[in-house]
């Protein structure tokens, strides 16, 4: 990798244009994946695009007068201290507001690469060659905020991300709940009757460790088979089934590692204690995700919970 620094006006001039070509691919990626679910922020990313365009135009008309016809193929990852970008599959997935923080962020950190790299330099051509393109950056910041005030009022915004936020509760939230419902309630009643018949902590651990285990294998594969997820809206089956399958098990895994204690009381005070949280973590998701009223979420849960564990102990005990 060659120093920012030992670069020609040339070659400065060549990076801008395929800097300027690469951005303006990511926000033409980011329209085509938005489209479906963001048509507003699409056309907000298509005109960023269009931008880039524009300006890379004008690189191309500046190099061709200075330089002639031939532009080297100089590349950020070919230079050493150039900002490193994730992926346009890794921010989308993460979201509409990550993308658009991304794209802010593009422009933000250009900008500024371009500013330190002219305060290092001391060649007065490549200098005024670098605030001129950290001028053009910050300008690009600006008209991305023109444009996405444009494209995207208040409502329209405001909309997106209830959209948004729906989808992640469908996709994620409600599956990763039933998960999380079904491992900490039904494993109740296998761990503490086998702690209670034996009086045994491992043997009490091995339950609860099959029981979570089998659980979770067994609600994964429910969720991701219930449906496909194009009429529902609930995304991919693999993610929902994932996401439910680690919740299962989490959910029994949690008062099941309290059995690893020796003293069987010890034990049996931890995970109970354990199982409260649980159950609370449960009231505050249905509350907090499902508008469940808080007392009404708390109170359910753990009549529901305590019935279950009451089933374990007495059928352990006799």
């Amino acid at each position: 990798m060659r120093p920012f620094s030992d670069l020609s006006e040339r070659e400065l001039l060549a990076l801008a244009i395929a800097s300027e070509e690469e951005d303006g691919r990511v926000y033409a990626d980011f329209a085509h994946e938005l489209q479906a679910d963001y048509p507003d922020s699409a056309r907000v990313f298509s005109d960023m695009a269009a931008e880039e365009s524009e300006h890379r135009r004008q690189l191309i008309d500046a190099f061709v007068a200075r330089f002639g016809d031939h532009i080297p193929l100089i590349r950020r990852e070919d230079v050493r201290g150039w900002v490193r970008r994730k992926p346009v599959w890794q921010v989308r997935a993460r979201g509409i507001e990550a993308v658009r923080s991304h794209a802010r962020q593009m422009e933000e950190d250009a900008a500024r690469f371009y500013r330190e790299a002219a305060a290092r330099t001391s060649d007065a051509g490549i200098r005024r060659l670098l605030g001129d393109l950290a001028e053009a950056e910050q300008g690009h910041a600006r008209t991305a905020g023109d444009i996405e005030q444009a494209r995207l009022p208040g409502e329209v915004r405001a909309e997106e991300d209830t959209s948004a936020q729906r989808r992640f509760v469908l996709q994620v939230i409600q599956p990763g709940l039933v998960g999380l419902m079904d491992g900490s309630v039904s494993t109740l009643a296998p761990v503490f009757a086998a702690a209670f018949a034996t009086h045994d902590p491992w043997n009490a651990f091995v339950v609860g460790l099959a029981a979570s285990l089998g659980a979770g294998i067994s609600m994964g594969f429910a969720e991701a088979l219930a449906d496909d997820g194009k009429l529902s809206g609930r995304g991919t089956p693999f993610l929902r089934g994932l996401v439910c399958g680690l919740m299962t098990i989490a959910g029994g895994i949690g008062h099941t590692i309290p059995y690893l204690i020796p003293d069987f009381l010890t034990a049996t005070i931890v995970a109970g204690v354990v199982v409260v949280f649980e159950l609370l973590a449960i009231a505050y998701i249905q509350w907090r995700y499902m508008d469940t009223p808080p007392l009404s979420a708390a109170a359910k849960v753990m009549l529901g919970g305590a019935l279950v564990l009451a089933t374990g102990i007495l059928i352990g005990s006799a």
